[in-house]
């Protein structure tokens, strides 16, 4: 008896604010889709990392034969020079921080341009004495970069010395300020959309004031008097929430893994397993933003 009437009221009071109750639809959709949005931006921000930082190098070019560089100013890389480099890449200062070393001589540089730009006209010009020998680093934390970089820049030999990370950090710079314009949005949204509750709830309690004074005649307790008020504000939440989820998994599917994913298979791209994972939290945050927004107006509106 009690639920059929509790129903009764949730029914009645959606319909009598529907246009309200669509808006706080709408607004939650729109709030949470940013927030779904920030945090998938993050996830792929993360996985290009742990996938690119992984292969990323440090590039210690050694002098070439008409090098302008001071380092370089005794001409090309000399044999004692490049003993003394090894010879650092291999002591115990450097030792935690390098997991790999390899060498590339003048041949294998050429042949690696060749294969890049096999068609240009550098690479048709090119001989393989006009190329420059090379240590290729593979650190056991890319982050370290520094460390390595100041120990090896300056040296008599040493040309340039390269963090191929730095290439990467650009991108991962627009990604990261993408985010926190998403969470900014998102944020602002929010607010809209706990502003627009705390409005229909109030709005509703106040269109059903003598509903509940006559429930308080009777002796009806607060959780039964303000259940109907909550279930609707949360009824609306959980409708946005899952607006935004299903946005979000389209927006992927066809935006993301059939075209993105094509474009560039070289990037490991989000995928809708990871809209699914931030599912659950979007779909309570709705929830909780609703319940909490209820509850803070109806102690104020419901007292009669």
């Amino acid at each position: 008896m009690r639920a059929r009437f509790v129903l009764s009221q949730l029914g009645s009071g959606l319909r009598r604010n529907v246009a309200m109750t669509i808006s706080v639809v709408l607004v939650t959709f729109v709030s949470l889709t940013f927030v779904g949005a920030a945090a998938l931006l993050q996830t792929q921000i993360d996985k290009m990392k742990n996938d690119w930082y992984d292969r990323v190098e440090v590039s210690v070019f050694l002098c070439p034969q008409d090098s302008a560089v001071p380092t370089c100013a005794g001409g090309e890389v000399t044999e004692d020079q490049l003993a003394e480099v090894e010879t650092l890449l291999e002591s115990q200062a450097l030792e935690p921080y390098i997991e790999q070393v390899y060498f590339e001589t003048k041949q294998e540089a050429y042949d690696a341009f060749q294969e890049q730009m096999p068609d240009t006209v550098w690479a048709q010009s090119l001989t393989p004495d006009q190329m420059q020998v090379s240590y290729r680093i593979k650190l056991v934390d890319p982050e370290q970069y520094q460390v390595v970089a100041d120990e090896l820049t300056g040296r008599p030999g040493v040309e340039e010395v390269v963090d191929q990370r730095a290439l990467l950090e650009p991108l991962f710079l627009i990604l990261n300020r993408a985010t926190f314009l998403a969470v900014g949005l998102a944020a602002v949204m929010t607010v809209t959309a706990v502003l627009l509750i705390t409005t229909t709830i109030r709005l509703s309690a106040m269109s059903r004031r003598r509903e509940t004074s006559i429930m308080r005649l009777v002796g009806a307790s607060n959780l039964f008097i303000q259940l109907p008020f909550m279930l609707e504000g949360a009824l609306a939440a959980l409708a946005g929430s899952l607006l935004a989820v299903g946005g979000l998994w389209l927006g992927v599917r066809y935006l993301v893994e059939d075209w993105l994913a094509g474009e560039f298979a070289w990037v490991q791209f989000v995928g809708t397993g990871d809209v699914l994972l931030i599912a659950p939290v979007l779909v309570i945050a709705g929830i909780a933003l609703a319940g909490i927004s209820s509850l803070v107006t109806l102690r104020r509106y419901t007292k009669v």
